[in-house]
């Protein structure tokens, strides 16, 4: 089918060969230096300049494509249009006049095109369109010095019927823009014209393809799919001249499998029998076919799938076709160091989509920009889920029309791209930028299409956000190093991450401003560290997923955009900056996670009831014997926590051993499961399938056979067999469970409210001890004949964590109620002041080490409490800094726990 859509195009294409349009030539393109090459950038000529069918899903056979070298000038304002006079420069259109590839690479904030253009005769009779893809911001078009339109809004397509203008031979077309950028007038997302930081050159102008075509008097505008997947239908509405009857037909591989005849502005339900359903894993689109009792004839396409949200193992979740499936996204912002806001080339534009797929990402958040309709065919025909962002107004202030602005083209927006089949939310707002009633404009942006979720303001916890209105379907946090909990979801919304990560790495030949490349955070020197950096961040999405119930995350970013260099890509998409196997193989490793098919990504879990109204149950030991309770206690927690080991029997499954009783691992009995010490490998193993939201524990010697809660105790049940337990009411529910973080999240123990010491395990340092010394911690030589102030700085009280009960934080023996904790990475004494930040910078829980116990951050992921040049830090292995240097790293964060030198 994907075959047979392309096979359409290229048709078109060829079709188009004949209708070369005649430019004008008193001015010359060069093209002017841009700051990087990328692989595309040569590939540009007023030739070639996007000469693909820009709108996919509405195919015209005959067209005449008016991208290339036209006439240009800045100008003081719009009210003198340069009729039939030259102009000195040329600009290659479609890109925006602040690029290289334009030839003009400056702002103007009025600025005028001319170009001639000759109708084809075989037109004659018909009506012509001229079609603009987009122009930032108001535009004003004259044809033969007759204004024949005028439009305002930066990112949605237009068309003016430009008939009455024509004449025989060579026409005039000038185009005037205003284009003031700034301002809060209208939106622009992170378009300035002083760029800086977080904010990008702006677009300004003709950025996406213009294009001239024959129509029938009455004619058919757009076409508006909605797949109906329960009805076996497409819901097909025919925008066009009024009155019309039409004819729409679904083909696959060619051939036609559905009709339906009706009129212009009416429901059309065409057949789709046995629909093969489009998904991330299998993005298979159908051909559509209308025709008109006028004679138009138009083509496109669709995918048949279904959205929606439910409660899904206990947790609300995002739906396709019926099914819970994490959305693993990035933050696209579409920018381009040869072309701004346009891709050099339709095969770049492809390319940035196929590398996200290739990294084994699933969604992609079209961040505060609308995109080319081929972006979105591109998605669709890849299988990208797409969050789709409504372009920012610059400020939170109101400016004269700056809402009437933004509410107009935002209505236009989401009915030009409501077709588009891989788009499943809608993003009114980021951050608060330029926020305001957003519980209406949630409310209007359902009005207009009620099929896909809508996220009122993704980051709502963040910045300049107006207080939740609460009516959206998604609460959306933004929390870049994740060192604090997302928002669980609520009885009505999902919950994601919209944006996390932000991880940078310069590379030397391709930045854009050599030396000005910033991240989000501490930049990294090679790959090997940004890597493993982005692996450890995403293993906390995985762990939120049944933790926290999260449904989704936003990585920033594919690519660098100017000196923001968070990138998994440079800027030019020269150098992909991390390990593509890497980064895909625990991207697929989230998604296995959400759909049940893997347990992780920690060694410690627990598994959590999923049957509605048991949910706050988990599956814990008492007296050998498995159940299910609510923990209530330490006692509890620790029952209820367990080490997800390589099956005993199959090492591709699991076995469960006893967070609290090691050497017992979970087992099946007579149908009981139960904890054993040395049993049957067979007996203990279990493999983890997917379940109804979560994970099923298939028994690994009797399959067909799964782990059940039943009346709170816990079996090896069949659906359907002769025991109480094998009944098959709620049996999906009862078998699933969400392996999530452990409720004790410390694997190892500390003995609570004793003194103990912290010595260094580390080969020709284990007569050095963690002390503190004028406020820092530190390690130095404790022996029995060492001071009494040295002795006692070596001595810390084990408390119980002061952000976590189940993890530790370790008061001076000799300065009661100060704690050791992290700040900039530097370990160090300090006042307990009460705040959160304190609490969870002084709390570390205690980890299985190499010859004694880690010291795990709470709240800066992956790293581990480190002696470093005698210096004490919580260090990553193989992070941004000195002391993360990876040589030593299991030793060096491994501590023995001693009797204390001061009791």
């Amino acid at each position: 089918m994907t075959r047979r859509v392309l096979g359409v195009l290229a048709g078109i294409l060829i079709a188009t060969t004949t209708l070369t349009p005649t430019a004008a030539h008193a001015a010359e393109w060069q093209p002017k230096p841009a700051p990087l090459t990328t692989p595309w950038t040569s590939q540009v000529s007023p030739s070639n300049a996007l000469p693909e069918y820009p709108r996919p899903q509405l195919v015209r056979q005959e067209w005449q494509n008016l991208n290339g070298v036209w006439e240009f000038t800045g100008a003081p304002d719009l009210t003198s249009p340069p009729f039939g006079r030259p102009l000195a420069e040329g600009v290659l259109v479609p890109y925006p006049v602040e690029s290289a590839l334009s030839g003009v690479k400056r702002h103007e904030d009025n600025m005028f095109y001319r170009r001639t253009f000759t109708v084809p005769s075989s037109w004659d009779g018909r009506r012509v369109k001229l079609n603009f893809g987009a122009v930032t911001w108001e535009t004003r078009v004259w044809v033969n010095g007759t204004q024949v339109g005028t439009h305002t809004g930066g990112f949605d397509a237009f068309s003016f019927d430009i008939t009455p203008a024509l004449r025989t031979g060579g026409n005039e077309i000038i185009v005037g823009v205003h284009s003031p950028v700034d301002g809060s007038r209208y939106p622009i997302g992170k378009q300035r014209r002083n760029p800086d930081g977080i904010f990008y050159t702006a677009a300004s102008g003709i950025w996406q393809t213009v294009w001239l075509e024959p129509v029938r008097a009455q004619h058919i505008t757009r076409l508006d799919t909605t797949p109906d997947v329960p009805a076996g239908v497409l819901d097909l509405v025919v925008q066009g001249s009024a009155g019309q009857t039409v004819t729409a037909q679904v083909l696959s591989g060619g051939k036609v499998v559905g009709t339906a005849t009706g009129q212009v502005g009416q429901h059309l339900r065409v057949p789709v029998p046995n629909a093969r359903l489009w998904s991330p894993d299998d993005p298979f689109l159908y051909d559509l076919r209308v025709t008109s009792a006028s004679g138009d004839a138009v083509t496109g396409y669709f995918g048949m799938r279904s959205l929606g949200k439910a409660v899904v193992g206990g947790v609300m979740r995002p739906l396709l076709n019926g099914k819970f499936v994490f959305q693993l996204g990035t933050l696209d912002q579409g920018y381009w160091p040869d072309g701004v806001y346009t891709a050099p080339t339709d095969a770049a534009l492809r390319w940035d989509l196929e590398r996200q797929k290739a990294l084994g990402f699933n969604m992609v958040r079209k961040h505060i920009k609308v995109e080319p309709a081929r972006w979105y065919y591109h998605a669709d025909r890849l299988g990208l889920l797409v969050w789709q962002d409504m372009p920012a107004l610059d400020a939170v202030d109101e400016v004269p029309n700056g809402h009437t602005a933004f509410e107009s083209e935002l209505r236009r927006i989401v009915d030009q791209l409501k077709g588009i089949t891989s788009i499943v939310q809608w993003v009114p707002f980021n951050e608060g930028w330029g926020e305001y009633d957003a519980g209406r404009i949630t409310d209007l942006v359902r009005s207009i299409d009620n099929t896909r979720l809508v996220n009122h303001n993704s980051g709502a916890n963040c910045c300049v956000s107006d207080p939740d209105p609460g009516n959206g379907d998604v609460i959306d946090d933004h929390h870049y190093q994740i060192t604090t909990a997302t928002r669980t979801p609520d009885a009505r919304r999902v919950a994601v991450l919209g944006e996390f990560g932000g991880l940078g790495r310069r590379i030397t030949g391709h930045e854009y401003q050599p030396g000005r490349g910033f991240a989000y955070g501490a930049l990294y020197p090679d790959e090997t560290s940004l890597t493993t950096r982005y692996v450890e961040i995403t293993k906390q999405v995985a762990r939120m997923v049944h933790t926290r119930g999260l449904s989704g995350s936003v990585y920033t970013e594919p690519y660098d955009v100017e000196n923001e260099v968070n990138g998994f890509y440079t800027y030019d998409r020269q150098v992909l900056k991390t390990t593509e196997a890497r980064v895909r193989e625990v991207n697929q490793r989230v998604l296995a996670i959400a759909n049940g098919t893997a347990v992780g990504p920690d060694d410690v879990v627990s598994l959590r009831v999923t049957t509605s109204g048991y949910t706050d149950r988990y599956l814990r030991h008492r007296d050998s014997l498995a159940r299910t309770d609510v923990p209530a206690s330490d006692l509890d927690r620790l029952d209820a926590t367990f080490f997800a080991r390589p099956g005993l029997a199959d090492a591709s499954c699991l076995s469960f051993e006893s967070r609290n009783f090691p050497g017992q691992y979970l087992r099946h009995s007579n149908s009981r499961i139960g904890t054993a010490a040395n049993p049957a490998a067979g007996d203990a193993t279990f493999c983890a399938r997917a379940g109804s939201g979560g994970t099923a524990l298939e028994s690994y010697n009797q399959r067909g056979a799964f782990i059940r809660h039943y009346n709170e105790n816990v079996y090896l049940a069949r659906s359907g067999g002769p025991n109480p337990w094998d009944t098959a009411s709620s049996f999906a529910a009862d078998t699933t469970w969400a392996v999530g973080g452990a409720l004790w999240r410390s694997g190892a123990d500390l003995p609570l409210d004793q003194a103990r010491s912290f010595r260094v395990t580390t080969p020709g340092f284990t007569d050095r001890y963690l002390r503190h010394r004028e406020g820092l911690a530190r390690t130095d030589v404790v022996t029995a004949g060492s001071a009494a102030l040295l002795k006692a700085d070596a001595t810390f009280v084990v408390r119980r964590g002061l952000a976590d009960p189940s993890c530790y934080s370790l008061e001076a023996r000799n300065y009661p109620g100060q704690f050791l904790r992290h700040a900039d990475f530097r370990v160090r004494l300090g006042t307990n002041d009460n705040s959160e930040l304190f609490r969870r910078d002084a709390t570390f829980c205690a980890q299985p080490g190499r010859g004694g116990v880690r010291l795990e951050s709470v709240n800066e992921l992956g790293t581990n409490v480190r002696h470093y040049a005698e210096e004490v830090w919580v260090a990553s292995s193989g992070g941004a800094h000195v002391y993360d240097n990876p040589a030593g790293y299991p030793e060096d964060v491994s501590w023995a726990v001693t009797s204390p030198w001061a009791p």
